[in-house]
């Protein structure tokens, strides 16, 4: 594997990236910008280019721009390059950039000039979002992938914005913090989320290539207060603790043998899940009291005769081990050679060419040596205990399906369903009978009856955002949830119910109070707090 040829100066001239910044604010380099291109190539073809760059062809998108007005022939040159990924004319590099120029482009690493053309050396696009704090957009550089490049990407490869990266985004607590450390930096994208909430941030990265993307995409969008340093896990923190702790690891499972790529961006360089679960029981020592980590993580289910070793009771294991609260959350899980499949593509390489199946066979050859019968993947939040406060978060859950309709990302979802769950979680069961409790506005139920028949069959309780949960509810916690409007204490909504049903008051309490604390602390039911 090659080393890629462009990307930004160790320490790129401040002057210059800013009037980069300058130069794509005034070509208004926007993804509305960039969407208003698209949708009237969609008019005038019936494609949409920007479907078919998500599906990675890039043919209805040079259509749409190869007839663009006067006034959109910077955004759509832009466009071009650095989306793209093709050679534009010099002449017209320098129309889009005019305060920055060529001869700047070329010595921030952005283009090679070679002659009349002006060849890209980077990705570099606008990408938008919510927030608590507001609306953001920025702009984010990174190595050229597959599309540009027609091949198999170089181990030292820096991703831009993927789609784990807007997952996690999307799963940051947003609550104000003093320091928080993005383990994993990748192009800085965590830790460009991190500063709109925290007043000091630590990015690591183990690629010196990743940290200049990184802090070029920092100075792009003018963001300070982030320090960036060089090392492996939790090394670049020394002894210093932090209130926050983000990482997308290099968790992906790969071979460690010759002639499997290690991609910096996505393999941590250890056997099987042991990076997830290096920094999971890692983040105890570096967590300050109260301070919480959030992760993505791959985990194995491996078989050991006819006994299966729970991927998901594996993570909540390092977890309890370091001595700490979590909340696991399982979105997926795949069959080795599923898996092995999604990541040989995601590395550039084709099906169906000698190269993809000799991969193939070194995974399952790999995931065989330790009898893995699929891969896990999911959210991982962990929180180190306050002194004096007992531990009450302790969740691990397979939530596999889509989501609910989450505007914004899970982050307010989560911060809701963790206040709630430590409420209940400190509440014996004299304080919970006399808890207050209002169902979500986003709960519906739905029943099932057999035809003719009185009684439903199933009755199901759905939630319409968040993790989109399903629960499977009987009558008498249907009745409940129904009656749950703020008004009346629970333990007397229990007792009004079990008289209706004509059943004992004490058994359905028994049967209804671990069953209330799981909707609560599911964003289901909702305390109504005096």
């Amino acid at each position: 594997m090659s080393t890629p040829a462009g990307g930004p100066d160790d320490a790129p001239d401040p002057e210059s990236v800013d009037a980069l910044a300058a130069d794509l604010g005034a070509a208004g380099y926007t993804v509305a910008g960039i969407e208003a291109l698209w949708e009237r190539g969609a008019a005038e073809t019936s494609t949409h280019p920007g479907a078919a760059l998500r599906r990675g062809h890039r043919v209805p998108a040079l259509r749409a721009l190869a007839d663009v007005e006067p006034d959109e022939r910077p955004l759509a040159t832009l466009v071009r390059c650095f989306v793209l990924g093709v050679p534009v004319a010099s002449v017209d590099l320098a129309e889009a950039l005019p305060g920055l120029g060529i001869d700047r482009a070329a010595a921030l690493g952005l283009v090679n000039v070679e002659g009349a053309l002006a060849a890209p050396r980077v990705d570099l696009r606008p990408y938008a979002f919510d927030d608590a704090a507001g609306r953001g957009e920025w702009w984010i550089a990174s190595d050229p992938g597959e599309l540009a490049t027609g091949g198999a990407l170089p181990e030292e490869y820096v991703l831009g914005v993927g789609g784990a990266s807007m997952t996690l985004s999307g799963l940051l607590l947003q609550r104000s913090i003093a320091t928080a450390f993005d383990l994993g930096t990748g192009c800085g994208i965590q830790a460009m989320h991190a500063s709109r909430f925290s007043d000091r941030v630590i990015a690591s990265d183990i690629s010196e290539r990743a940290l200049r993307f990184a802090r070029l995409n920092a100075r792009l969008n003018g963001i300070d207060g982030v320090e960036f340093r060089l090392g492996s896990l939790y090394e670049p923190l020394g002894d210093e603790r932090v209130d926050r702790i983000v990482s997308n690891p290099p968790f992906v499972i790969t071979p460690r043998r010759d002639g499997v790529p290690a991609y910096d961006y996505r393999d941590g360089g250890m056997v099987g899940d042991a990076i997830v679960e290096a920094v999971v029981r890692g983040a105890a020592d570096r967590l300050a009291p109260g301070g919480i980590a959030q992760l993505l993580g791959n985990w194995e289910y491996r078989r050991a005769g006819d006994d299966l070793a729970d991927g998901l009771e594996r993570v909540a294991g390092w977890a309890a081990e370091a001595g700490l609260e979590y909340w696991v959350v399982e979105r997926e899980r795949q069959d080795p050679s599923e898996y092995a499949e999604t990541w040989i593509r995601d590395g550039g390489t084709r099906p169906g060419t000698p190269e993809f199946e000799d991969l193939h066979g070194a995974w399952l050859e790999d995931f065989a040596s330790r009898a893995v019968e699929s891969v896990g993947f999911g959210y991982v939040l962990l929180r180190r205990s306050v002194e004096g406060r007992a531990p009450v978060l302790a969740r691990a859950e397979r939530l596999h399906g889509p989501l609910g309709d989450v505007t914004g990302g899970l982050a307010a979802h989560l911060e809701t369903c963790l206040a709630a769950s430590d409420l209940v979680g400190a509440l014996d069961d004299a304080a919970l009978r006399a808890l207050r409790l209002a169902v979500a506005e986003d709960v519906t139920e739905e029943r099932h009856h057999w035809p003719g028949a009185e009684q439903p069959t199933v009755i199901l309780l759905r939630q319409g955002g968040g993790f989109g949960r399903v629960v499977d509810a009987g009558t008498g916690l249907a009745a409940l949830v129904g009656a749950a409007d703020g008004d009346l204490p629970l333990g007397v909504l229990v007792d009004a119910i079990a008289d209706l049903l004509e059943v004992d008051r004490a058994e359905l309490w028994d049967e209804l109070a671990p069953a209330t604390r799981e909707l609560v602390a599911g964003g289901m039911l909702r305390p109504v707090v005096a």
